[in-house]
C-alpha cells in the first residue's frame, strides 16, 4: 500500500483485519499536515464509528459539528446537522491528528508501517506488477514483492504514473482555494455562496476555525500575486456576517492555497495494481467530499478483496483478483459519479436560478431544511428532497 493517509491507512486496516499481510508505505513522517478541507461528512463519520475509531477522534478534543448553515442570495438555511445511527454531527479533525490515528490503528491490526519511505519504481513480470522499489530515509535501496500493489498516494499518484493509468473522465480546473485557521471565532459548518465566490467555515481542534475562500480558476494568476488580500476580499464580499465576526478574531496560522483543483477519474486497476482515494478519482475540494470518499472507496476495495471463506484466495489468484478489482472499479464509478457532477456544478461558482427557487421553498420549513442538508451530506439522494410538501410549495 503506497500512501498512508485517509485512503491508504484505512484500506490497509480493513485488509489486515481480514487476515491479509500488508506493508504500508508513507514518504512523510508522522505527525505531519497536508492541504485539506478537514470536513468528514456523516457517512464518513459513521464508518469511523464502525471501525472503532470515532472515539479516538473525540478524545483528541475535536468538536462535533452539530449545526449547519448555508447563505446564498436572499436564502438562509440553518438547522441541525444530519444524523446517522450512532452518529451525531460531522467532524473536521486536523490532518496531523487524524492521519496518525488511522495509521496507528492499521499497525494495531498487524500492518507493517514504514514512514519516510519513497517508492522509486515498480517491479513487473510478464506485464504484471509484482512489487515496488524503495528508498528509505537513510538512502538505502530495496525491493519488496507483493501479490497486489495499491496506490493511495494522492492526486499526483506515483503508482498511477508508473503504470500509466489513463484518465477516462476529466474536466478542467474550476476554482482556486486559499484557507487558514482563526482563533476567537467559534463556528459550526457554515457555507456562503455568491456568483464568483464561495466561503466555508468549520470548527476544528484547539478552538480554531478553518475558513476557506474559493475563487474562479481564471483568477488564480492574479490571486496568487497577493493571496491574503484576495482571500479577505472574497470573505467580505461573499460572507458579510462572517466578515464582521473576523473583527474580533486572530489569524492563527499562515495562509495555505492551491490552484491545482483537478477533476478526473483514472483507470482504477490493472494486472497486479489498483488505485484508491484521490489517486484514482479526484474532484474540486469545494464540497469537501475527499476524506469521506476515501473511506467509502477503502471499504469498497477491501470488501471485494476479502469476499469468500478464504480471505487470501482472491489476492493470491490473478484471475479472481482482476475480477474483484473490476467490480471495485465499477462500484466506485457508480457511487462517486453523482457527487462528482454535483461538485462540478458547485465549482462553477454560479448559483443556479432554479436551485435558488428550490431553496426559497425549503428555507421556511425545518423538516425540508434538514432533508436538504441530508442531501448535501450524501445521506439522501436529491430525489428524496422532493416530498409532497416541497412540491406543493414549488
Amino acid at each position: 500500500m503506497v500512501g498512508a493517509r485517509c485512503a491508504g491507512a484505512t484500506t490497509a486496516l480493513l485488509l489486515a483485519r481480514a487476515g491479509h499481510r500488508v506493508l504500508l508505505l508513507e514518504r512523510a513522517t508522522y505527525p505531519s499536515d497536508t492541504l485539506s478541507t478537514l470536513y468528514i461528512h456523516q457517512s464518513g463519520v459513521e464508518r469511523l464509528a464502525r471501525w472503532g475509531l470515532l472515539d479516538r477522534i473525540r478524545q483528541t478534543g475535536c468538536p462535533p459539528l452539530t449545526t449547519a448553515s448555508y447563505r446564498v442570495a436572499d436564502v438562509y438555511l440553518r438547522g441541525p446537522a444530519p444524523t446517522l445511527p450512532g452518529v451525531v454531527g460531522a467532524f473536521a479533525p486536523r490532518r496531523y491528528v487524524l492521519d496518525p490515528i488511522l495509521a496507528e490503528a492499521a499497525a494495531e491490526a498487524g500492518v507493517e508501517v514504514r514512514e519516510q519511505t519513497l517508492v522509486t519504481g515498480l517491479t513487473t513480470e510478464d506485464g504484471r506488477v509484482t512489487g515496488v522499489r524503495l528508498r528509505t530515509a537513510n538512502g538505502a535501496e530495496t525491493t519488496e514483492r507483493a501479490n497486489l500493489v495499491i496506490g493511495a498516494d494522492g492526486m499526483r499518484s506515483t503508482v498511477a504514473k508508473f503504470v500509466d493509468a489513463p484518465h477516462y473522465a476529466e474536466h478542467p480546473n474550476l476554482t482556486c482555494v486559499y484557507f487558514t485557521y482563526w482563533s476567537g471565532i467559534p463556528a459550526h459548518f457554515e457555507i456562503y455562496e455568491r456568483t464568483g465566490g464561495w466561503v466555508a467555515a468549520v470548527g476544528t481542534h484547539d478552538d480554531l476555525t478553518l475558513i476557506a475562500s474559493y475563487l474562479p480558476q481564471e483568477q488564480f494568476a492574479q490571486v496568487r500575486r497577493d493571496p491574503k488580500a484576495a482571500y479577505l476580499a472574497n470573505i467580505q464580499a461573499t460572507a458579510p456576517p462572517l466578515w464582521e465576526r473576523l473583527a474580533e478574531a486572530t489569524m492563527a496560522e499562515r495562509l495555505y492555497g492551491t490552484g491545482d483543483q483537478r477533476n478526473f477519474f483514472r483507470q482504477a486497476h490493472g494486472p497486479g495494481w489498483a488505485l484508491v482515494g484521490d489517486a484514482g478519482h479526484h474532484k474540486d475540494s469545494i464540497n469537501a467530499h475527499g476524506i469521506t470518499d476515501a473511506f467509502h472507496q477503502s471499504e469498497l476495495l477491501a470488501a471485494e478483496l476479502t469476499s469468500g471463506d478464504d480471505p487470501s484466495a482472491t489476492i493470491n489468484d490473478p484471475v479472481r483478483q482482476q475480477a474483484a478489482l473490476a467490480r471495485f472499479a465499477s462500484a466506485r464509478d457508480t457511487q462517486m459519479k453523482p457527487t462528482y457532477h454535483t461538485n462540478l456544478v458547485t465549482a462553477r461558482l454560479d448559483p443556479d436560478p432554479h436551485l435558488l427557487s428550490l431553496l426559497r421553498a425549503v428555507q421556511d420549513s425545518p423538516e425540508l431544511t434538514e432533508r436538504y442538508f441530508s442531501v448535501v451530506a450524501g445521506i439522501l439522494s436529491p430525489e428524496d428532497l422532493f416530498t409532497r410538501d416541497l412540491l406543493a410549495r414549488l
